[in-house]
């Protein structure tokens, strides 16, 4: 059993919400939780920015999750996106089983 936590960061709810019905409609995640509005602070282009944003996690198997990366990629409106995949260590073996049954 092989499942991975999937964090990405949206320019709001409202994309966040998309992004999430569209990967858990086409079974490349299990699931989506979003995080509601976080601060973020990061340099791009040379210039340092701070803008408010919406964290989205989301629980995929290990044969969807370069799938789910390039959807997620194809959905965002950022020019390189905040996608980062955490492999989940130890949890829930019922709950594991389930996120690879959803991405089946």
């Amino acid at each position: 059993m092989e499942a991975y936590f999937v964090y990405v960061t949206t320019k709001d709810g409202d994309e966040a919400r998309a992004i999430a019905k569209a990967v858990v409609e086409e079974r490349l995640a299990a699931c989506a939780n979003i995080l509601g509005g976080i601060q973020s602070v990061y340099r791009w282009e040379g210039k340092l920015c701070e803008d408010s944003e919406v964290a989205l996690v989301l629980k995929t198997s290990h044969p969807r999750k370069a799938q789910l990366i390039d959807r997620v990629k194809q959905l965002h409106s950022y020019e390189v996106p905040c996608i980062l995949c955490l492999p989940i260590a130890d949890g829930n073996p019922g709950f594991i089983r389930w996120i690879e049954g959803q991405t089946d």
